[in-house]
């Protein structure tokens, strides 16, 4: 596993490092620079990034939180103090464990397991979001080009649905895809009604 420790102060960026190759954990990178850190990051593409902030201002977590979202990988992140807001904003913006007050080597590497074993639960719960999106637009469009098949063939909707499945068979495609096509063509050239 490949991580990255983002930290202006060496002090703190050395106990993380500490914590993670005492934990077995030797592919390590530590970048002081916030300057160009979104470029870096993704050149060196790492599994997990590990930020510690100590006192961060509104900006700086404002950044934090933009390349977050922007990596879209496990952040952990360690700050000195907070309060809700910041902490509601960091979950908003997809920091996967913040951490505040709680840096000491010994919990580096199980905060370090919970970001990614949060990132990838909220990972599979935006993919089923996303599937469970798509599945319902397409039954939205399936069911639009049954009622248009229904309406100029004069036919059930077992059989309106029958016709779109022999198209898709027939032509190779999906049934969403046929329904779209026959809801495209119904819009630019149907009667208007």
């Amino acid at each position: 596993m490949k991580i990255a420790i983002v930290d202006e102060n060496a002090a703190r960026a050395a106990v993380i490092e500490q914590g993670l190759r005492e934990a077995g954990l030797d592919d390590v990178a530590v970048l002081a620079e916030r300057v160009g850190l979104v470029a870096r990051l993704e050149a060196l593409a790492p599994d997990v990034v590990l930020m510690s902030l100590g006192n961060p201002g509104r900006d700086q977590l404002e950044e934090s939180f933009s390349l977050s979202r922007a990596l879209a990988r496990p952040i952990a992140m360690f700050v000195d103090q907070s309060d809700e807001r910041a902490i509601a904003e960091a979950i908003d913006a997809g920091i996967s464990a913040y951490v505040v007050d709680g840096m000491r080597k010994d919990r580096i590497k199980p905060i370090l397991e919970l970001a990614v074993r949060r990132f990838n639960a909220f990972s599979r719960l935006q993919m089923e979001l996303a599937e469970a999106k798509s599945a319902l637009a397409e039954r939205k469009v399936i069911d639009r080009a049954k009622v248009l098949l229904m309406k100029r063939r004069g036919i059930d909707e077992p059989a309106a649905y029958a016709l779109l499945r022999k198209q898709a068979m027939d032509s190779g495609r999906r049934i969403a895809e046929i329904a779209e096509a026959l809801v495209t063509a119904e819009a630019l050239l149907g009667d208007g009604s």
